[in-house]
């Protein structure tokens, strides 16, 4: 798909590339790898874009395709920032999704390899989805969570661990589900996976049993 330079991606990329610094960029490469472009923007200037993008085009505010188009044509050229921009537009627009869209972000997990783009699909996105959602999607929600939890990708485990972190920071987790994913990651392992014992730990300063 070619990419609408008078759309909001086309606003957002040129955004996010007159925010560059070459300096940063270089850092960011350091740190992250080189599997990814970087433009070198700031994460302030990312999620002031993407403020930017909304009052530019009204129907990021309240228009569910619009928004998951947006995130999955952000998504799909290998640029950190632009990645990251997508991870700031759904948490931004939580009230938009569905347990459907699931599917969508764990297609963005399997393909992110950094905390830095796993941890804001799972804690800004994903938990406070999870907190959200009424009676059956709730029970579908979890259903794929549980799947992520058993999955061969330590992203995706990763993911499902962090997605109880928004519950218990605010005083409505469920203890028995966190084990239970606890379990279900244990048993996908092959030996230790610091990304994945990192989680859990940290859900489990929270507050989790």
């Amino acid at each position: 798909m070619t990419e609408d330079a008078d759309g909001p991606a086309g606003f957002i990329d040129e955004s996010l590339q007159y925010e560059s610094s070459w300096e940063r960029a270089e850092d960011f490469e350091r740190r992250y790898g080189g599997h990814l472009e970087y433009y070198g923007a700031s994460v302030g200037a990312i999620r002031g874009t993407i403020r930017n993008a909304a009052r530019r085009y009204p129907g990021l505010d309240h228009d569910h395709d619009d928004v998951t188009a947006l995130a999955s044509e952000l998504w799909s050229r290998p640029v950190f920032e632009r990645r990251l921009a997508a991870a700031v537009l759904l948490q931004s627009s939580v009230r938009l999704l569905r347990s459907s869209d699931l599917t969508r972000i764990e297609g963005f997990l399997r393909s992110a390899h950094l905390p830095e783009l796993v941890d804001p699909l799972a804690v800004d996105v994903v938990g406070p989805l999870l907190l959200r959602l009424p009676g059956p999607e709730a029970v579908r929600a979890q259903a794929v969570l549980h799947r992520w939890a058993a999955a061969d990708d330590p992203w995706l485990r990763r993911a499902a661990v962090l997605a109880h972190l928004p519950a218990f920071r605010a005083g409505e987790g469920d203890d028995a589900s966190f084990r239970r994913t606890v379990r279900l990651v244990s048993g996908a392992q092959q030996g230790r996976v610091s990304a994945v014992e990192e989680a859990v730990d940290l859900v489990r300063a929270s507050g989790a049993g």
